[in-house]
């Protein structure tokens, strides 16, 4: 597990960005705005970009406080707060769906919604499939991109490891009842791996967060049933592959005060409308629906 500390900005770098005319310590949320200290969130690298993202902005508006930001997938980050081991658990998924974590300890903080893509190889010469098509591509059924409607080109299937939040999300929200197969190419433990792994093979496929796809190259962020995994689809109800973004903290013991104002820093209305679509991800309002992944 790999820890990402945060890095320094300078005080004439946090002038120059506007922070104060942007008003991210306003709003409803009761946001201090500079609290001291040092706490550790993991978990979901799907929620990596973002998570990442607050924590250098966090300490660029407050010098005193450093969040040290990790990965090892939602499982592991449930896991973490759960024990103590993290003072912020991130999850693609509920606690309840986590098994061994006390879900009954830990307080829900839905900081974003993240929508999720099948992406594939350019050189698998697919734009769109259907859900039925990748039921039988994830499922190990369909072994060629022509038998889609692609290249005559083999499919090499990148799954995530069991215990995956965007695993979870991928197999209750497209994948239904069909189980995904159990002889893939490879299994990979974070969606960064998982994009070196589809961009770098001709006949790659698998499934990450839309976040993950900036700056991507050789990759194709397929649609689902002609249908394009963005905002106003989801908000639509057209497209499913999606879930809200969680924060976990202990209830008991209480986390440091910190972990609670770095979370409601992300959730305060200013950064909700600005940071977090520049990260990629849906700020909470963009709709109320939920994902089957969600309950």
């Amino acid at each position: 597990m790999r820890s990402h500390r945060v890095l320094t900005v300078l005080a004439a770098g946090l002038a120059a960005a506007g922070w104060s005319a942007m008003g991210w310590a306003t709003g409803p949320t009761a946001f201090a705005g500079c609290v001291g200290g040092t706490v550790t969130a993991s978990g979901s690298t799907a929620l990596l970009p973002l998570a990442q993202k607050a924590a250098t902005d966090y300490h660029a508006q407050c010098g005193s406080a450093t969040v040290n930001v990790s990965g090892g997938g939602s499982s592991a980050g449930l896991s973490n707060v759960n024990s103590g081991t993290s003072d912020i658990g991130d999850s693609d998924v509920p606690a309840s769906a986590a098994p061994g974590v006390n879900a009954a300890n830990l307080q829900d903080h839905q900081v974003a919604i993240v929508i999720f893509t099948v992406v594939a190889n350019n050189g698998a010469g697919v734009g769109n499939l259907t859900t039925a098509q990748v039921q039988s591509i994830f499922s190990g059924k369909v072994n060629n991109w022509s038998q889609v409607g692609g290249k005559n080109q083999a499919i090499t299937l990148i799954e995530r490891k069991p215990g995956s939040g965007t695993r979870f999300v991928f197999d209750k929200t497209v994948m239904g009842s069909v189980p995904e197969s159990t002889t893939p190419a490879a299994q990979e433990d974070s969606t960064q791996l998982v994009m070196q792994a589809v961009s770098s093979q001709p006949g790659a496929v698998s499934y990450v967060g839309t976040a993950s796809m900036a700056g991507a190259s050789n990759v194709t962020a397929v649609k689902l049933n002609g249908v394009s995994a963005d905002g106003p689809s989801v908000n639509a109800g057209t497209y499913p592959f999606f879930s809200h973004e969680h924060m976990y903290t202990r209830k008991s013991p209480a986390p440091p005060a910190l972990a609670n104002d770095y979370i409601n820093f992300i959730i305060a209305p200013g950064y909700q409308s600005s940071a977090v679509p520049a990260a990629g991800f849906l700020p909470l309002s963009t709709t109320t629906r939920q994902s089957a992944a969600d309950h």
